[in-house]
């Protein structure tokens, strides 16, 4: 056909495909309908539909191959009452011969070896019975059943056609188990996930009054009654007040890991030496306590993100070199570049540092490693800038290749757009 042309280009035209090739168009028009139709009941009635209409037969059945392999159960039928028939065992009749050998069976009404079913169909003028296997993968998923009252010319064409239209059938409904089993699974993690969240929430709200009211009644009670409290009294006061202290903590803590992976994100420009000046003044006296250099960069970039969130980076990662980098402390360093679509920024300190075995870990949620025992804290920390990384289309890492000391590393995207902005372009 190429022999005499560079090309050929043909117009793709549905009803000029219809006229040409009847054939090929009721399997597009299968296959097309069946990429659309997702519930296993209207795909089925709509399939069986098309098949009578094409064929120009009257009555048929659809019958699915039940987890065992033991029967087939109806799924769908048209023409005729199926009232009886709702259930048919592997053993029985043609059906279950066509699903047991994988052939296709065709045969007049007055042959069936089962005298009830022929007297049954014969006395609703059905002449002639054809049941196609629907088989994927070699396998067995159900059987179609069909029937007219007038005589049909069956060539090989035909019914190759039929079982074509049966394989297609029988993939859609593999797909339609496999969509009703994913949404299942999608509604149990959602239930979960909600369940999980209430119980977030009511932990970190319902622990947070009776923890702060432990706190506060300890504390009057040690400033009022110190005086007549031994020693032994003394020291319990004290451990009641740290114990306190913790929980409201962690509550806190709990709090901010909610917010940063459920709360609205408000998206806006921000001048990062904003938010670095803030952070540094923060934690003046804790830097000064301990003796340790502010470093950063002259110059930070105007970026697009939420400024609550960008300001918990970064007092997340300020506050877990201060707490974790040891007598070496000396320097918490702050720095910027860039990778492709993202901004990058870098919090360096020249503590003790963290081994490579823990590199991943430690932005699992409650995940403390060996530096961190003996000092206060939640396992929660890198865990909020994890979502708060991901929720600005970035991520978080820790540089193992820095010689000394802890280097995290966190990105921002630059394609991040103001929230009002967004807002504005919808309305």
């Amino acid at each position: 056909m190429l022999i005499n042309k560079k090309y050929i280009s043909v117009k793709v035209n549905d009803e000029k495909l219809k006229s040409r090739n009847k054939g090929l168009a009721i399997l597009l028009e299968m296959s097309n309908y069946l990429a659309t139709s997702l519930t296993i009941k209207g795909l089925f009635e709509g399939a069986l539909f098309r098949v009578l209409e094409h064929f120009d037969l009257e009555a048929g059945r659809i019958y699915l191959l039940n987890g065992t392999g033991q029967y087939l159960y109806l799924v769908a039928h048209h023409g005729m009452e199926p009232h009886g028939l709702e259930r048919v065992s592997i053993n029985e009749g043609f059906s279950g011969k066509a699903a047991r050998t994988k052939s296709f069976i065709a045969q007049h009404v007055s042959d069936l070896e089962d005298r009830k079913r022929s007297v049954l169909l014969s006395d609703k003028g059905l002449n002639i019975v054809l049941c196609v296997p629907l088989i994927t993968m070699d396998r067995v998923r159900g059987v179609m059943n069909l029937a007219t009252s007038k005589d049909i010319q069956l060539d090989q064409g035909k019914i190759d056609l039929l079982t074509t239209i049966g394989n297609q059938i029988a993939v859609a409904a593999d797909n339609a188990r496999l969509y009703a089993d994913l949404d299942a699974k999608i509604g149990a993690l959602r239930e979960k996930k909600d369940m999980i969240k209430f119980f977030a929430y009511s932990v970190s709200h319902d622990l947070k009054s009776p923890a702060v009211g432990l706190y506060a009644l300890t504390k009057r009670l040690n400033e009022k009654y110190v005086h007549i409290l031994d020693e032994k009294g003394k020291e319990n006061c004290r451990q009641i007040l740290r114990t306190a202290e913790q929980m409201v903590a962690l509550v806190e803590k709990l709090n901010g890991y909610i917010v940063a992976r459920e709360a609205p994100l408000n998206f806006e420009r921000i001048m990062v030496k904003e938010i670095t000046r803030a952070i540094r003044d923060e934690f003046s006296e804790r830097l000064k306590q301990h003796q340790v250099r502010w470093s950063e960069p002259d110059y930070l970039p105007e970026i697009v993100a939420d400024r609550l969130a960008l300001l918990s980076v970064f007092r997340n990662l300020v506050d877990n070199a201060l707490k974790y980098g040891g007598k070496e402390l000396s320097e918490i360093k702050i720095g910027y570049g860039e990778n492709g679509n993202h901004h990058v920024f870098f919090i360096n300190d020249d503590g003790i540092g963290i081994k490579v075995k823990d590199s991943k870990k430690v932005f699992d949620l409650f995940q403390r490693n060996e530096t961190s025992m003996g000092t206060a804290g939640s396992g929660l920390g890198l865990a909020i800038v994890k979502e708060i990384s991901k929720r600005h289309q970035g991520r978080i890492w820790l540089d193992t290749a820095v010689g000394k000391g802890t280097k995290f590393c966190i990105s921002i995207s630059k394609d991040l757009e103001p929230t009002a902005q967004i807002a504005a372009s919808l309305t």
